[in-house]
């Protein structure tokens, strides 16, 4: 049945197909009344879906059974979705025709995190578990492609619509690239996403132009040189020194050689040397993370920050590797497009549920879709109202409000519209 939602047993549901659409009074708001009326009914199910996919996370390139998952509720639909090479994530088109295409983007992997909250829903997989809110993000595009499916078998789409449904977003290299070289991004004239985010009450979100979020790359550093005797550092190469020198001085020559506006932080989060406090080791590391907003800095970095690390650490008599590993772009949000989702989302929630977004120095690989074809990242408030304690993403007792999922379909289907209605980008 077109636009039916099913659930597996384990997931909360039956076998049992519920139309998407209940019969809408004469005169009724053709979508967002009949959005209601099914979120009402049926977001029940959706939630279902989510906390089955939290208690059983995947982590990164093994995302299978989520992705397997996901395609069994959009083949009840009457879609057909196409999975990936690695079956760890899959593309599913609505609509056909020569209209539009618009893509929208959910990630399906977890973190290595143990989960630590006392809920039903709590992960069954010791060391892993959906502190990023990947698990809300899929159940929101599946609910949103069963409303969109329903619209296209009434001749309501004007256009097609991209679900893709990305596996490894945490890890390096991620998955985004694995998904336009599948074709995510063919046809595709803009594209959208939702991240979870806390500091905000379920029933907002925020929205910006421009940059969003940081490129997000690592830098790892392995220093050698002749250990010996704390008492004759003159017969040594000091390294334990030498990894001082990179750790405090580097981040400030970045500072000082990079455009301010670039917003450039490099952060050491490691450091690693010896054992004896009386004996200066032969081997150390350092591993950090670079950050920065603009795109064009960020094509600086790979040869600057080795050059830095270089020159902290010249005449201290260590030999030095470098090894400068790229990340993601930064997330630039498009201008026409971010006025879609704003204008789209204050329709959906109303005017006064819309905010503007900060930037932030969090990498997403969603900058990957944004290097091919214009679009916009949104901020989804997941935060309890008047809660006492609100837990960040990438924490072991991160969790939502659920009521966010409901709001996040309402957003994603007034998005798809409004960007079919708009286009061509």
């Amino acid at each position: 049945m077109t636009g039916a939602l099913t659930l597996p047993a384990a997931a909360g549901g039956n076998e049992e197909s519920v139309p998407l659409w209940p019969e809408a009074p004469v005169g009724a708001d053709p979508l967002p009344g009949q959005l209601d009326r099914w979120l009402a009914a049926r977001g029940a199910e959706l939630v279902a879906l989510r906390r089955h996919i939290h208690a059983h996370p995947e982590p990164s390139g093994r995302e299978f059974s989520t992705a397997a998952l996901v395609a069994k509720q959009l083949k009840t639909a009457g879609l057909k979705p196409r999975m990936l090479r690695k079956r760890n994530g899959l593309i599913c088109d609505i609509g056909t025709g020569n209209g539009p295409v618009i893509a929208l983007r959910a990630d399906l992997d977890a973190l290595a995190l143990p989960d630590t909250k006392d809920v039903p829903y709590r992960s069954t997989v010791d060391g892993v578990c959906h502190a990023c809110g990947h698990d809300v993000h899929t159940a929101i595009l599946v609910g949103t492609g069963l409303a969109l499916a329903q619209l296209d078998a009434r001749g309501e789409l004007g256009g097609r619509v991209r679900l893709l449904f990305q596996p490894s977003e945490e890890a390096i290299p991620s998955g985004a690239p694995e998904v336009i070289a599948a074709g995510g991004l063919k046809d595709v004239g803009a594209i959208f996403a939702l991240h979870c985010f806390p500091q905000l009450p379920a029933g907002l979100v925020a929205v910006r132009s421009g940059p969003l979020t940081a490129a997000t790359d690592m830098v790892k550093v392995r220093l050698t040189g002749r250990g010996g005797h704390t008492a004759r550092p003159q017969l040594t190469s000091d390294l334990v020194y030498a990894l001082g020198r990179i750790v405090v001085d580097v981040p400030t020559l970045l500072a000082r050689r990079m455009d301010p506006r670039s917003a450039a932080s490099l952060v050491f989060g490691a450091v690693r040397a010896g054992e004896a406090a009386n004996t200066i080791p032969s081997e150390g590391h350092v591993r950090g993370t670079v950050r920065v907003i603009s795109r064009e800095a960020w094509r600086e970095l790979p040869d600057l920050v080795p050059e830095l690390i270089r020159a902290a650490v010249a005449g201290t008599g260590v030999d030095v590797k470098v090894d400068y590993r790229r990340g993601v772009p930064p997330v630039i949000n498009d201008r026409l497009a971010t006025a879609i989702v704003a204008g789209a989302a204050a329709a959906a929630l109303g005017p006064d549920r819309v905010a503007e977004a900060e930037v932030s120095l969090g990498g997403e690989d969603f900058a990957f879709y944004l290097e091919q074809v214009p679009g916009a990242m949104v901020r989804l408030g997941v935060g309890t109202p008047g809660a006492d304690e609100t837990f960040d993403i990438h924490t072991s007792r991160f969790d939502v409000d659920e009521r966010a999922i409901g709001y996040g379909v309402r957003v994603l289907v007034h998005t798809a519209l409004a960007a079919l209605s708009a286009g061509p980008f």
